[in-house]
C-alpha cells in the first residue's frame, strides 16, 4: 500500500454537550465540556492510519499546551508528525455544540492552520514526491491549498479534496483535484445550484466533471452517499445505526475511503469501507475519539 500524504488542519475540540443547542440570545446549561483532538486534516489522517494506511502529516500546531494534546493523539494512532511544525501562536480550536440528537454546530479558530503556507511545503516537497495520494481539506489557507494541489500533480499524484468548509473554487483547484468528497452544502455552493433532489446533486457533479474532477463522491448522511464519473452515476445506502455524535462522520468516512481506494482502486469497495467507518464513528463521542480500527469495520455488520 503507497504511502499516503495529508495537508491540513490540528485543533482541540472543546465539545460541549447540551440538550438543545442555544438560538441566538438564548443561554442554555450544558451538561459536560470534554476536550478532544480534531481538526479535519488530522481526523482524516488519523481515520486512516488506525485502518493501517501508512500516513505523513503536514500541518502547523501553536507553542501552546494544546499542541502536546493534539500531537500525542496523532502519534498514538500511528500517523508520521515529524514533519509538523509549531509556530508561536495557538493551537486551532473548535468549539463544538452536540445536542442529545447528535445535531451538531461548530465555530472554528484557526491559530496555527492559518501559518500552513507555500514555503512551508516546499520545504516538504520530498514528502510529497513520495507519496502515492495526497489529501487536502479547506481547514488551511485557500491558496495554500491551490499551491499544493498544483505540487502534488507537478509530481503525478492522486489528489483527493474534502471542500470543507464550504468554499467557491476557482478552476486553478477544481483542475487539479483527481477526486473531490463534498457534502451536499459545500457542492451546492460549488457548482451554484440549488439542492432539492438527487437530479440536482447529478447536474452539479457533472458540471465538476466538465471542470476536469474525475471522480465525485457527495456524502448524504444518513441518506448514504452518490458517486458520479464520466459514465456513472451511482447512490449508496447508508448503513442504518443509533447516531450518538455525528461530529466526524465526513472525517470518518474520507479516511475509510482513501485507506481502501488506495489498496484496491476499487470504488464500490472503497465507498462501503467509508460508509462502514463512518457508520461506528457516528455511534461514539467525539472527533478523532470516535474513528474505528481497522479490525472493528472488517467486523462491522
Amino acid at each position: 500500500m503507497g504511502k499516503i500524504v495529508v495537508i491540513g488542519s490540528i485543533n482541540l475540540d472543546l465539545v460541549v454537550e447540551v440538550d438543545e443547542i442555544p438560538k441566538i440570545g438564548e443561554t442554555v446549561t450544558g451538561n459536560s465540556l470534554s476536550q478532544i483532538p480534531g481538526g479535519k486534516g488530522a481526523n482524516q489522517a488519523v481515520a486512516m492510519a488506525k485502518l493501517g494506511c501508512d500516513v505523513d502529516f503536514l500541518g502547523k500546531v501553536g507553542n501552546d499546551s494544546f499542541a502536546n494534546i493534539v500531537l500525542n493523539s496523532m502519534k498514538e494512532s500511528g500517523v508520521n508528525i515529524k514533519n509538523i511544525k509549531s509556530e508561536s501562536t495557538s493551537t486551532g480550536i473548535a468549539v463544538i455544540n452536540v445536542d442529545k440528537n447528535a445535531h451538531n454546530n461548530i465555530i472554528v479558530i484557526p491559530g496555527a492552520n492559518g501559518k500552513v503556507d507555500e514555503a512551508y511545503l516546499l520545504e516538504n516537497e520530498g514528502i510529497i514526491k513520495n507519496a502515492e495520494a495526497v489529501v487536502f481539506q479547506l481547514e488551511i489557507p485557500i491558496d495554500t491549498v491551490k499551491f499544493g494541489l498544483k505540487l502534488a500533480k507537478k509530481h503525478g499524484k492522486l489528489t483527493i479534496l474534502n471542500p470543507a468548509p464550504a468554499y467557491e473554487l476557482d478552476d486553478e483547484i477544481i483542475e487539479n483535484v483527481d477526486i473531490i468528497i463534498p457534502n451536499e452544502h459545500e457542492i451546492s455552493r460549488i457548482a451554484h445550484i440549488e439542492i432539492k433532489e438527487e437530479a440536482d446533486l447529478i447536474k452539479a457533479s457533472k458540471l465538476l466533471i466538465e471542470r476536469n474532477v474525475k471522480k465525485i463522491i457527495v456524502t448524504l448522511g444518513e441518506k448514504g452517499a452518490l458517486y458520479v464519473d464520466e459514465n456513472t452515476c451511482k447512490m449508496y445506502p447508508s448503513y442504518k445505526v443509533k447516531a450518538v455524535d455525528s461530529t466526524a462522520a465526513g472525517d470518518a468516512f474520507i479516511g475509510g475511503f482513501v485507506a481502501n481506494y488506495i489498496k484496491t482502486k476499487d470504488i464500490d469497495k472503497a465507498i462501503d469501507m467509508g460508509q462502514k467507518t463512518a457508520a461506528i464513528s457516528i455511534q461514539r463521542f467525539g472527533a478523532q475519539t470516535s474513528l474505528p480500527t481497522l479490525e472493528e469495520v472488517i467486523n462491522f455488520k
